[in-house]
């Protein structure tokens, strides 16, 4: 038999049913609402019917040098003659100065697709015709001058204009039918504009339709080296905060800012930090000290005050242990120490002689004197050692 639910839990399921409506309410009311194809911007970012985001990678995919604009036409680097602007139904204002950049962009050989009645804002010299806003389908249109843009394109597809008559003599109407033109080019200096009524044979939906990808290729790219500009600046795509600012002197700026903000903090830090004493190495160290002696030594030539110091020391420690006068001659003392100690009796009797006739002389050979301390020290240490070995055996016992 089920459980029945308890009050917690039915006031948690209820809650959690609330909440899922109220995402479910909001998330109706904030999604963006579904337009018609005519009304999207054939914009490079856009996946939607009337976007244009297929042509654009399908440029990159075939390897045409291409790129997205957002900056102002002023901005259009050198070699113009080598350089394709798409202006895909522009809808932003210009300024006096964009469009000047734009006239002499073509003057000096450069080439743009334009789409759209809104282009002839930008596009020097043209008339702006009306648009359809009716929305019927699109119509077939064949050609109607020989033009370069038209070659494997026999018949193409595009919502046509409400009426366009091109009536300038340089405007060449490429495809239309008697009662409308549909694309048209013309030559402005050195340059050359394919202007079309509308952004269709370019979109995501109508790219495909009858000859419109050639017709776009034909018209977009000339030559396979052109630098590709799809103009999305005139979509309100102006690029990132950083990417403007990156164009003034603030980085600049900022970076000296952040150099003096690291020389206070290193300052304030080496200034207000914990206090500590720097380590000092004792100079009472052993091993200093026996250095500086040595040195000492060897600046005066006292070799013989070493001498002596080592000869007295052992003979004060040996006659301590023999029981001897401190000022007994060295001949007994060996004697002495060779019965009780077991010593060598000519050799410390070589070595005390040695040392006795060494002092007092102010003898230079520092080789011999160092060798003949080091022998009186090692008859010293080993008399200390015995003296040491018998104390810890009486403390065993």
């Amino acid at each position: 038999m089920p459980q029945a639910l308890d009050r917690g839990d039915r006031n948690l399921l209820i809650g959690a049913g609330v909440l899922l409506l109220v995402l479910v309410v909001v998330a109706t009311l904030v999604s963006p609402a579904q337009t018609s194809s005519r009304f999207t911007l054939p914009s490079s970012y856009s996946a939607d019917w009337g976007g244009a985001k297929a042509a654009f990678l399908l440029l990159q995919n075939m390897g045409y040098d291409v790129e997205r604009w957002e900056k102002s036409p002023v901005e259009i680097a050198d070699d113009p003659a080598n350089t394709v602007l798409v202006l895909a139904d522009p809808v932003q204002r210009s300024a006096e100065d964009e469009r000047a950049a734009i006239r002499s962009f073509l003057q000096e050989g450069g080439r743009i697709l334009a789409t759209g009645p809104s282009a002839a804002a930008l596009l020097p010299g043209a008339r702006p015709f009306a648009e359809s806003y009716d929305l019927e389908d699109a119509q077939h249109f064949s050609p109607r001058s020989p033009s370069p843009i038209m070659r494997g394109a026999p018949d193409i597809t595009m919502i046509p204009p409400e009426s366009w008559t091109p009536d300038l003599p340089r405007e060449v109407i490429v495809y239309g039918d008697e009662d409308t033109a549909a694309v048209v080019t013309y030559r402005f200096g050195k340059g050359e504009v394919v202007w079309w009524a509308q952004a269709t044979p370019l979109t995501n939906g109508a790219i495909r339709d009858a000859s419109n990808l050639q017709l776009f290729l034909n018209s977009v790219a000339p030559a396979p080296n052109v630098h590709i500009l799809w103009d999305e600046y005139f979509h309100g795509a102006h690029g990132s905060l950083w990417s403007y600012l990156a164009r003034t002197p603030l980085p600049w700026g900022l970076a000296q800012f952040g150099l003096v903000f690291l020389g206070i903090l290193f300052t304030y830090s080496r200034r207000s930090g914990p206090v500590r004493a720097p380590a000092v190495v004792s100079r009472l160290s052993p091993l200093e000290f026996v250095d500086t002696l040595g040195d000492l030594y060897h600046s005066v030539h006292a070799d013989d005050a070493a001498v002596q110091i080592a000869c007295q020391r052992l003979r004060f420690v040996l006659t301590r242990r023999l029981g001897l006068s401190v000022n007994v001659p060295a001949a007994d003392l060996a004697r002495v120490a060779g019965q009780q100690l077991g010593w060598e009796e000519p050799a410390l009797l070589e070595a005390l002689t040695a040392a006795e006739k060494h002092a007092g002389k102010g003898s230079r050979r520092g080789r011999d004197s160092l060798k003949l301390v080091q022998e009186l020290f090692d008859y010293t240490a080993r008399l200390e050692m015995r003296g040491s070995r018998k104390q810890e055996d009486k403390r065993d016992e």
